[in-house]
């Protein structure tokens, strides 16, 4: 699909065709080259591909003013296991429901989306700023649990928790990176977070105004390269990795933190974190069934698990795969229960597989209830009408209900 990747732009009724293999980099390069204050609201990994994540989902620095990418879908492409290139009309309601967070690869070939882009100032703020322990980084932390998913909307705070060697104390101490977007001027921003979150300390020398295309630079990283970069499809060297994910609808307590905080010790050594993100805002406006995609009110935040290392060999593999499974194992007590959900593009085998050719029901309700919550049920007989001899399949796709 890489070399299947053009974009247009329409900016008269603010929408673009998008085919499946862009790259969101290139999405919002395209989107910037027609327009100051139009955008899409995705992700903040440029070289992550356009079609599997928004049919996952599709969360990113704008999701508390706009929402989830899948949200913006209005159209699309798709070829079925007949062969058949089918739009939005042509498909039915249902197969364009699933498509939009259930996984589009269980269901046939994603070729495009249309989306409407969304209205973004020509102007918004950003910060990125670092407390430890000599900052008192637990009570930090735990305060951000209470006003992450309640702020104004225009406004989301990540925080990505890491273990770090102190300067100052000659020793491994907690950070907690605070990484925002804020949909406006630094001169709003500022009362608003003296209001609701003094306990950071924000200043205006904390913060930096630019256009939102130049956001997209300062998220991924690469805050003095011309945009250009956002063309290059390389992603990031990563030989192995971790990942898995938690929602939280209850604060986690000081003392919860504080076993976190054991984990990320432990783990310096191995390049281990785990990243933050609020909901809240328009995300709370819509039904968990709306689309397959059901985490929505009452989530404060959704917790990114990960681990990275480069050495081959089961001996590191086992070791990695041991942290991240029992900080996974801990974290039970503070997450969501019944099921424990989990957000389909961090994909985790971890919660269950289908057996090659031998799919089941059963075993795929196992990570599908996690994933999806009552939507599964209702993506199980979608598949089994458009594909029941289960021709589009992996470890993780929907089962259809005769095999």
């Amino acid at each position: 699909m890489r070399n299947f990747r053009s974009i247009s732009i329409n900016t008269k009724d603010k929408t673009a065709w998008i085919e499946a293999g862009a790259t969101l980099g290139q999405l919002y390069y395209t989107i910037a080259q027609h327009s100051r204050t139009l955008a899409f609201t995705a992700g903040v990994c440029p070289t992550v591909g356009v079609g599997g994540h928004i049919s996952g989902g599709g969360y990113g620095m704008m999701s508390r003013k706009h929402s989830i990418a899948i949200d913006h879908v209005i159209d699309a492409k798709i070829m079925d296991v007949d062969g058949r290139i089918l739009d939005r009309r042509c498909m039915g309601e249902d197969l364009f429901w699933a498509i939009r967070g259930g996984g589009g690869t269980s269901f046939g070939i994603v070729l495009a989306w249309r989306v409407r882009l969304v209205t973004v100032p020509e102007t918004v703020t950003v910060f990125n700023i670092s407390r430890t322990s000599e900052h008192n980084v637990t009570s930090l932390v735990h305060r951000w649990q209470y006003i992450a998913d309640k702020i104004d909307e225009n406004l989301l705070i990540r925080v990505f928790l890491e273990s770090v060697m102190s300067p100052v104390l000659g020793k491994r101490t907690i950070q907690a990176s605070f990484t925002s977007l804020y949909l406006g001027r630094v001169h709003d921003l500022l009362p608003m977070m003296q209001e609701k979150f003094p306990e950071l300390g924000l200043s205006e020398n904390d913060c930096t105004e630019m256009s939102w295309i130049k956001s997209i630079l300062f998220f991924a990283g690469v805050r003095n390269e011309s945009l250009d970069i956002l063309l290059d499809r390389k992603p990031s060297s990563r030989p192995y990795f971790k990942g898995k994910s938690d929602y939280v609808r209850q604060p986690v307590p000081i003392n919860g933190l504080k076993g976190i905080w054991k984990f990320l010790h432990e783990g310096a050594e191995i390049r281990a974190g785990l990243e933050l993100s609020p909901y809240g805002g328009v995300l709370s406006n819509y039904s968990e069934s709306e689309t397959p995609f059901p985490h929505r009110a009452g989530n404060i935040f959704m917790i990114h698990y990960g681990i990275a290392w480069k050495r081959p060999g089961n001996i590191a593999l086992e070791k990695h795969m041991s942290w991240i499974r029992r900080l996974y194992s801990y974290m039970a007590a503070y997450v969501s229960k019944n099921p424990r959900a989990a957000y389909s593009n961090y994909r985790d085998l971890d919660l269950g597989m289908n057996n090659e050719g031998n799919t089941s029901y059963e075993q795929a309700s196992a990570w599908g209830l996690k994933y999806f919550r009552n939507n599964f049920n209702r993506l199980v007989h979608v598949k089994t009408r458009v594909d029941p001899s289960n021709f589009f399949r992996n470890e993780q796709s929907i089962p259809p209900l005769s095999s």
